[in-house]
């Protein structure tokens, strides 16, 4: 989630202090974007924009089972964050400054958000 100054939000997990994206599970019977705002704001208390999916992911977890992620583009018009139990702690800060917390594939959405903020700056 983009800021209007160009940082980036991600938040540190509570069960093993991991730095991650914020974002979850849709619910059944709820739309990608619908899902999508309802985890942010849970876990942030962060009323997104959400403009555009920028990266899709497909791996097996642990159990063996197949797992599909999106990833999008958002834009916060508030910096304010008040976060869940899930997570302990956050940070906005550049696009720099938060990839080596990340793994991979959230590094390459950020790399896919970053463009598409760009383009989007720039018109």
């Amino acid at each position: 989630m983009f800021a209007p100054t160009d940082e980036i939000l991600i938040v540190r997990r509570a069960t093993d202090g991991g730095w991650e994206l914020p974002g979850g599970r849709v619910d059944q019977n709820e739309t990608a974007t619908a899902g999508l705002c309802r985890e942010l704001t849970e876990e942030t208390s962060i009323d997104p924009t959400v403009v555009t999916p920028v990266h899709t992911l497909v791996w097996k977890n642990e159990a063996g089972n197949g797992r599909f992620g999106v990833y999008y583009y958002c834009r916060a018009g508030d910096r304010s964050v008040s976060l869940s139990s899930e997570h302990d702690a956050y940070q906005w800060a550049t696009v720099s400054e938060t990839r080596p917390q990340l793994s991979e594939p959230q590094q390459t959405a950020v790399d896919a958000a970053l463009r598409k903020h760009q383009q989007i700056q720039i018109k």
